[in-house]
């Protein structure tokens, strides 16, 4: 398991340029700019179909930009490699292997034949410990149907952080749950993240859940206006870049009227359709924003 890492107040790990993604005609994404520090946990919202689980599967590297570059500790990013670990909604594991076995598959696959034998022994005890701090020594050798909901996705977490990566990308991982779990499981990822401090991007449609977890809340959204004119067509920018304060963990703030406040500010800027920003009003509040901004967006830039 990943050891504590220190914040860098400058260390950019993960780097969006003038990223723009198509699918055929349809513009998806429209020019994101991002830098993502070590040691965020970087929370991401916006309406349907604006493509917040693209834009991750840009930073794993499982999709290229059709413009724009994505790079990773400084490094393009052509390929999904282990250094940044995948949690699904849909839990990634495999019916027919125990829990154990689940988590040391990604091991597996890294080494060779010889490599594993050799270190088989090692990796299942350090598997085993990844289990224990889950709360999940005891059922090592059960299998994923014999697991609830909540287990089989501290599974998957678990199967992730095996690897050892440097950041964990995570898509919707806690939709499938019920409320009740849901929301164990998002005190569990603050432990994790409490203990460990890795980089973690979280994507979610849960506007509650993202202003609860994150450091740092962006906002994707395809609302938005800018000079280019009525009939032009808009991929999704960010709309949003907000500094979270990181004080708690206890449930119990998303009863006060402050969070309420901000998750409804939240749902105004990013997800309504008839609310719609001009580019030079987006709220981006965080001190690593940027963006690029053309002429034909913003005609009178000061």
């Amino acid at each position: 398991m990943n050891q504590k890492q220190p914040f860098d107040a400058d260390k950019k790990l993960i780097s969006v340029k003038d990223v723009y993604k198509s699918y055929g005609p349809k513009l998806v994404l429209d020019d994101i700019d991002l830098h993502v520090k070590a040691g965020e946990l970087c929370t991401v919202v916006g309406p349907s179909g604006c493509g917040k689980s693209t834009l991750l599967r840009l930073i794993l590297g499982q999709e290229k930009p059709t413009q724009g570059a994505v790079y990773f500790e400084e490094n393009l990013v052509d390929r999904a490699r282990p250094d940044r670990g995948i949690v699904y909604q849909k839990y990634s594991l495999f019916p027919h292997l125990s829990v154990l076995s689940n988590v040391l598959l990604g091991k597996r696959f890294m080494l060779g034949w010889g490599a594993w034998l050799s270190q088989k022994r090692s990796l299942e005890e350090a598997a085993l410990q990844l289990l224990k701090r889950m709360r999940l020594e005891a059922h090592a050798h059960k299998y994923p149907h014999e697991l609830s909901g909540g287990m089989q996705q501290r599974v998957a977490i678990a199967q992730a952080l095996m690897t050892r990566p440097k950041v964990l990308l995570m898509d919707e991982p806690f939709g499938a749950l019920d409320p009740g779990t849901r929301e164990d499981m998002q005190l569990y990822l603050l432990e994790l993240w409490e203990e460990t401090r890795m980089t973690i991007f979280f994507v979610t449609h849960d506007l509650e859940e993202a202003a609860y977890l994150g450091t740092r809340l962006l906002v994707v959204s395809q609302f938005y206006e800018d000079d280019r004119g009525r009939d032009f067509a808009r991929g999704a920018k960010i709309v949003g870049d907000h500094a979270l304060e990181r004080t708690a963990l206890s449930t119990k703030v998303k009863e006060s009227s402050k969070f309420v406040e901000f998750v409804a500010r939240i749902r105004s800027e990013g997800f309504d359709p008839h609310t719609k920003r001009h580019i030079r009003d987006f709220n981006l509040n965080h001190s690593d924003s940027f963006r690029t901004v053309s002429n034909q967006e913003w005609a009178n830039q000061p």
